[in-house]
Formats: C-alpha cells, sequence, structure tokens
C-alpha cells in the first residue's frame, strides 16, 4: 500500500478545504470487505481524505496536523465527523509518512453503513486497533441495536466487540439490559452488516420485563432468542412479590422467567420468595 509523503502532504495547505493530505493507512476493522467504525476496510491504495472549513495546521515537532471546523475525514465508505481532527504520524517502512493514532474532539459522529457511534471524543489507535469514544453520553448504534454508556465505549477490532462502561444500557426495541458494564459481542450478517448477537453484562445487572424486574451479579444476554441468564444473588420483583436464587433466566420476548435455587444451597436447593397479598378493598 503506497503512503502519501510529509513533502506531498505539505502542498494540501493552499485552500480553506483540503483533501487527502492523510496516508491510506490500514486502519482497518476485521476483513477487507468489512464496513465498520474504522477507516479500513476497503481494498487498495484508498487515501484517507480530509476536510475542514477553519483550514489544517501542520506541528512538525510534535508531528501532528490538525484539521479544524467541521472537520471530516472520509475513507471508502466510512467517515468521521467532528468540530477538530489531529492526526499523529510518524515515519514509517521506506521514509514514508505513516498515521498511527486519528483524534476526533467534539460532535463527534463515525459512520459507516452499518454502524454510527456519537461522543464528544474520539481516540483510535492504529497499532491496537481499538477504537475508544466517550464525553457525553457515548453509545453505537447497530441495526436495531443501541449501546450506551455514562464513561466511554470502547470497539476492539481484533476481537470483535464493543464495551460500554458505566451506567451500560444495551437496548433492542424494547428490551433493554442494564449494568456497571456491556461487552456486546459482533458479528457480520448475511448482508455483511455488523450487528450484535450476545450481550454480557457486569455488575449490577438489571433487566426488566413488562411486568417484572430481574437483578444479578453477571448476566448473558442472547439477542437473536431473547432470553438473558443471570447469575451470582439473583432477585426476581413483581409489584410487592420477591424471589431470591442463584440464577435465573428470563426470556424478553415472551416475558416469561424461571428462577433457580443454588445447588450448593443449605435450605433443600430451594428458591426462596415473599409474597405480598393485595388488599381486596383497595384500588
Amino acid at each position: 500500500m503506497a503512503l502519501t509523503t510529509v513533502s506531498s502532504l505539505q502542498r494540501t495547505f493552499s485552500g480553506v478545504y483540503a483533501a487527502a493530505f492523510l496516508a491510506a493507512v490500514t486502519l482497518s476493522f476485521g476483513g477487507a470487505n468489512a464496513q465498520s467504525l474504522s477507516l479500513g476496510g476497503v481494498k487498495g491504495d484508498v487515501p484517507i481524505e480530509v476536510y475542514a472549513e477553519d483550514g489544517i495546521e501542520w506541528q512538525q515537532d510534535g508531528s501532528i496536523f490538525v484539521a479544524r471546523g467541521n472537520a471530516r475525514a472520509v475513507r471508502g465508505e466510512v467517515e468521521v465527523l467532528s468540530d477538530e481532527l489531529k492526526a499523529h504520524y510518524r515515519e514509517g517502512a521506506g521514509g514514508q509518512s505513516e498515521v498511527w493514532r486519528l483524534d476526533a474532539l467534539g460532535n463527534v459522529r463515525i459512520i459507516s453503513n452499518s454502524e454510527t457511534a456519537y461522543g464528544s471524543r474520539a481516540i483510535y489507535n492504529a497499532d491496537k486497533k481499538v477504537l475508544v469514544i466517550d464525553g457525553e453520553k457515548p453509545r453505537l448504534v447497530s441495526g436495531k441495536d443501541t449501546l450506551s454508556a455514562s464513561q466511554q465505549l470502547e470497539y476492539w477490532e481484533l476481537k470483535s466487540f464493543a464495551v460500554a462502561r458505566g451506567d451500560a444500557v444495551a437496548v433492542r426495541d424494547n428490551k433493554r439490559v442494564h449494568a456497571d458494564v456491556l461487552v456486546a459481542h459482533l458479528k457480520p450478517d448475511a448482508k455483511g452488516q455488523t450487528r450484535v448477537y450476545r450481550v454480557d453484562a457486569y455488575d449490577n445487572v438489571r433487566i426488566r420485563t413488562g411486568r417484572e424486574t430481574a437483578t444479578g451479579d453477571r448476566g448473558v444476554y442472547n439477542v437473536d432468542s431473547g432470553v438473558a441468564t443471570l447469575t451470582g444473588k439473583v432477585k426476581l420483583v413483581r409489584d410487592d412479590n420477591e424471589l431470591r436464587g442463584c440464577r435465573a433466566e428470563v426470556n424478553l420476548n415472551t416475558g416469561i422467567s424461571k428462577l433457580f435455587a443454588c445447588a450448593n444451597q443449605s435450605s433443600s436447593g430451594r428458591v426462596q420468595g415473599s409474597f405480598v397479598p393485595k388488599n381486596r378493598n383497595s384500588n
């Protein structure tokens, strides 16, 4: 793959809009045919094109190019839009420049043909192939699935999963899974578009059906079947009634929940519960 040299980059600064000033680096996400949340996923020597209304600054001492004002980076069908873009480059093979990190700052949107990510800041590390998005309510939308958090989202290219940290929520239609940390596992569907097929939940897991709330320490949600399995200190609550056990299966499609006792529970392996009868005279 040919890389744009620094000398050729300098010539792009003559206008308000500057295009193709970043090297055509390999920032692939998945296979060569994938279109995901990075600037890879296209074949051949396709350059990254960058546009900025307020111009582009070359900081030679820091080996950084900065694009300001409705900045936009495009490669293939993937776009990065933000108030400002910073490209960190270094000398690569043959003395040519290569971008090893791309920062997007302010009103960030990263768009592919199957996913869109939002946040206040995004950093893509090409060496580790990890995209980190943070700021106000970072979220990832992939088809019918939305993954959001209060702290940050991480997109791990080589492992094909996304991590949401802090008040994390996974949503499909009206189905929601809450936890401190959610890990959404991704794979391409028959049309080649990335989708979530499983969500692992860690700490303070909470799932709500039409009438019940299920909580636990850990959880695994099969997105296709709609079944979430909770483990640890599991509790099912409906109105004032409460059941406790060590494992629960909650079907978000049917609204049916099953609770199981602990294998080593001292009380003959029984599920425990408390029920509050309704007052017949209450409205």
